[in-house]
């Protein structure tokens, strides 16, 4: 018979196995541990960038201060909201004084709605203010990177303008980067660059719709710049909203919306807007923009005059840290310094309201 063998007693559970468990559930979770700070991190930035607030900040966790810290200055928007009645009433008088004038006049504190309005969507000439709705679009089109900034554009017979600017003086043939005819356009209001910029931008009928889009329903190219009947027409409410699109963020990246503001800062005629501006504030110059600054103030704007029509419209910074868009056309009989008398006077009337008397330390700057 063989040997039996001896009954081993039962194996009992040892430490082996609990340990196994605790390690993997280490390991996993310093893996997921890795995995969230890595998908945090890659996130961030696209949160941060996407304007959309965070979630708040218990004040009991909150570091001493950061509570009262701002969250940036706002944008603003184009929403009017309160009227300043005295304002347009005071306008509507000027205006009244010449029966023989057609005037329309618009502003918007884009911070807080407050607005003053004389015939406000009034089609008008548009003389050259109609270049800035043009930049806006040209921008549009480069953000889209359906342009480049350098993209080359051919002087032809059909858009060599006359008036204003130099370009029609260069052979036909000539070419000019899209960057130098945006800011020929606006810097000596030059004609021939404009045309370039609205066959490039698809032609009349192309950017109509486009500013219809925008709405600008005021604002018309009939015929190449620089239109001296005067068939193209805006109104100081479109010219109003177009700036103020850019500047509220509601069209363009920041980098197009820096470069309309580069380009809007070259303008040399500051006869208008800027000048009336700085008359309400009891001061006149032959350099209006620089002695604006010594009261706070900037001004960004392009001014039109085809002789039976004016027009000026602008962003106005103001010395509270506040933007405001105003905007002012007049047509009338030709050459009638009436009509520039006109928009310098409501302009005028823009500071007195929104600014009120001047610091008494504000001094003309040398």
């Amino acid at each position: 018979m063989s040997a039996s063998r001896p009954n081993r007693p039962s194996s009992t559970p040892g430490w082996g196995a609990p340990l196994q468990l605790v390690l993997r559930l280490l390991v996993m979770g310093l893996g997921l541990g890795v995995i969230t700070g890595t998908a945090l991190k890659l996130l961030a930035p696209r949160l941060a960038g996407s304007g959309q607030p965070g979630p708040a900040v218990p004040a009991s966790l909150a570091p001493p201060g950061l509570s009262s810290l701002p969250r940036g200055l706002g944008l603003g928007r184009f929403e009017p909201r309160s009227e300043l009645t005295a304002l347009s009433q005071k306008w509507a008088q000027l205006a009244s004084v010449h029966k023989d004038l057609q005037a329309s006049g618009y502003l918007l504190v884009l911070d807080d709605g407050r607005f003053a309005q004389l015939n406000p969507e009034r089609p008008l000439p548009a003389a050259s203010s109609i270049k800035t709705p043009i930049l806006l679009a040209g921008l549009e089109e480069l953000d889209a990177g359906r342009l480049t900034w350098n993209e080359p554009l051919t002087l032809t017979k059909e858009v060599a303008g006359g008036g204003a600017g130099w370009m029609a003086s260069r052979p036909l043939g000539s070419r000019f980067p899209f960057w130098e005819a945006a800011t020929e356009m606006i810097r000596v209001s030059d004609n021939s660059a404009t045309n370039l910029l609205i066959k490039r931008l698809g032609g009349k009928a192309s950017l109509n719709a486009r500013f219809q889009a925008l709405g600008l329903t005021g604002t018309v190219i009939n015929n190449w710049l620089p239109d001296l009947d005067g068939t193209n027409t805006t109104s100081a409410h479109d010219l109003a909203r177009a700036i103020a699109l850019v500047d509220t963020g509601e069209k363009l990246s920041p980098r197009a919306r820096d470069l309309f503001r580069e380009v809007m800062g070259t303008s040399r005629t500051n006869t208008l807007l800027p000048l009336g501006l700085l008359m309400g504030l009891g001061g006149d110059s032959a350099d209006p923009d620089s002695d604006l600054l010594g009261h706070g103030v900037t001004v960004l704007n392009k001014t039109g005059d085809i002789g039976i029509a004016y027009a000026d419209g602008g962003l106005i910074e103001l010395p509270n840290g506040q933007r405001a868009v105003a905007a002012f056309l007049v047509k009338g009989p030709f050459n009638d310094q009436r009509s520039t008398d006109l928009i310098r006077a409501m302009a005028a009337e823009v500071a007195r309201s929104l600014i009120g008397k001047p610091r008494a330390s504000a001094a003309p700057r040398p």
